[in-house]
């Protein structure tokens, strides 16, 4: 039986639904906007949260939502449904954000539908809830300095980090966050392609990265003639993230992953998240969670998987006060314990 045999069958009542708007500065230097979609039925409530990036969408959406999520269902039924409806009023700013939307209709589904049945997805996956390593994401300002480390440090002496490697980064920098030795995960962010975090093929940075942080996992390089080279005999520490949408974009990579970062609401339904999941069991390909600034219960779901299929890993899940620009004095360190009452995703 495939992890989506084990939820297909929920039974699923919708009666209602309502929308959250969630907003909250960033160490990044923006204002972040999600959507909370509450789905409600038989006196409970399923919550998942649309991570579209462009503000103007979920100024759309709250201005013009009109759907009718109403009837009884099993849970897979209520995902067919929903690829013949329209959940963006306007065409979104990013193609992407169909995903993002779709993934937090369906996750409030098969919250509902958990709890509904009065169980939890540990429960129906027969997974447990283990306690979840994370590290802390986060950027070096304009120009990059050791500052914002040092402020994380003095929270959290102990917390690791994944960080993006931009040209601007100096020797001196370098060599300061190499002798952190915490270290665990390098983004490129050599995928994307018109956003504000692009950073072009650099080979030198890239050659920088792989020599100065010998045990980090290097994600989302861009492989051209120059850079490529650079990996020969480094591919078991490349991840992907950006472009993992589903097992076919897997396939689809330049050479076999030994990692990948899952991110669920790149993979828009629940279903194409778990076929990934026994896609990367299948093929021993190791994983850990990755977030989008989730400002609701989007942050306890990527907890909750992390807890349930890869807890050990370097997951950069890390509570939401690591991405104020004031960082509180009490954030809790790793590893994050696992739910008490599981109940819905977690």
């Amino acid at each position: 039986m495939t992890l989506f045999d084990a939820v297909a069958d929920l039974p699923l009542v919708v009666d209602d639904y309502r929308l959250r708007r969630h907003e909250r500065d960033t160490s990044s230097g923006f204002s972040r906007v999600t959507t909370v979609f509450e789905l409600h039925g038989d006196g409970y409530v399923g919550r998942g949260e649309d991570v579209t990036y462009d503000a103007d969408d979920h100024e759309a959406l709250q201005s013009a939502h009109d759907f009718d999520f109403d009837g009884e269902y099993a849970f897979d039924e209520f995902s067919a449904m929903l690829d013949d409806v329209e959940l963006f009023p306007e065409p979104p700013g990013q193609t992407a954000a169909r995903h993002y939307r779709r993934w937090g209709v369906e996750s409030a589904a098969l919250d509902l539908a958990l709890r509904q049945a009065e169980t939890n997805l540990g429960d129906v996956l027969d997974r447990s809830y283990d306690p979840v390593r994370f590290v802390v994401s986060t950027r070096l300002g304009e120009p990059p300095t050791f500052d914002r480390i040092e402020a994380i440090q003095a929270v959290t002496p102990t917390a690791e980090f994944k960080l993006d490697p931009v040209s601007e980064w100096s020797d001196d920098l370098v060599a300061d966050l190499a002798d952190t030795g915490a270290v665990r995960l390098l983004d490129l962010k050599g995928q994307y392609e018109g956003t504000e975090v692009d950073q072009p093929a650099d080979p030198d940075l890239y050659r920088r990265v792989l020599e100065e942080f010998p045990d980090a996992v290097v994600e989302d390089p861009a492989l051209t003639d120059e850079t490529r080279p650079l990996f020969d005999g480094e591919e078991g520490r490349v991840s992907w993230d950006y472009p993992i949408t589903g097992v076919e974009s897997v396939e689809d990579l330049p050479f076999e992953p030994d990692w990948l970062n899952i991110k669920p609401s790149r993979f828009g339904t629940v279903e194409s998240l778990l076929d990934t999941l026994d896609y990367c069991a299948d093929h021993d390909i190791s994983r850990y969670g990755g977030g989008q600034f989730e400002l609701g219960v989007g942050r306890d779901h990527i907890q909750a998987l992390a807890s349930l299929f890869y807890a050990d890993a370097p997951n950069d899940v890390a509570p939401g006060g690591y991405n104020d620009p004031e960082l509180d004095d009490d954030l809790p360190a790793s590893p994050l314990s696992p739910p008490a009452d599981p109940a819905g995703i977690l």
